[in-house]
């Protein structure tokens, strides 16, 4: 399901979101992590970035922060960062965490799609938790948990 890297034994993955201080930063670094714990980290590039700018070189929203330390994520070294064209070109694999971050991206491609593509639950959007409670942090980190699950299941194979 996901695109041969473009480079052998490498592979590189970018998150999306709005603007890169909730949804992307929890999946990057939950990402990292498994990757980590699967000893592929060495082999995969991540990163995460926000279609908008507004957040640029801030850490990571609070909530967000404390929901990843609460489940034993360290995202304490996030700063944000805008999407540019460029990360098309440098990434293997963008994964938007909604639709409006989709297009935002230039719309589904072979290397462009949703995070919850890769979903097992099945596929949708990750929510935007920033205007909701508490439970919206848990409930992406959920969803970004079994998505980067797969990720690393479906990425192990083409960097060995």
């Amino acid at each position: 399901m996901v695109p041969a890297p473009r480079e052998p034994g490498r592979y590189r993955v970018a998150m999306v979101c709005l603007g890169n201080i909730c949804r992307s930063p929890m999946a990057d670094v939950v990402l990292r992590a498994k990757l980590a714990q699967a000893g592929l980290d060495d082999r995969v590039e991540v990163q995460s970035c926000g279609t908008g700018g507004w957040h640029v070189g801030e850490p990571m929203d609070r909530r967000a922060a404390a929901t990843l330390r609460e489940a034993g994520y360290d995202g304490s070294a996030h700063r944000a960062q805008q999407f540019t064209a460029a990360w098309l070109d440098h990434h293997d694999l963008v994964l938007a965490m909604d639709t409006d971050n989709l297009a935002a991206v230039g719309g589904r491609s072979d290397r462009v799609m949703l995070l919850r593509d890769l979903d097992p639950d099945g596929p949708g959007e990750v929510p935007d938790p920033y205007y909701g409670g508490e439970s919206g942090f848990t409930e992406v980190l959920a969803m970004v948990e079994r998505c980067c699950d797969a990720l690393v299941h479906d990425v192990a194979p083409l960097v060995r």
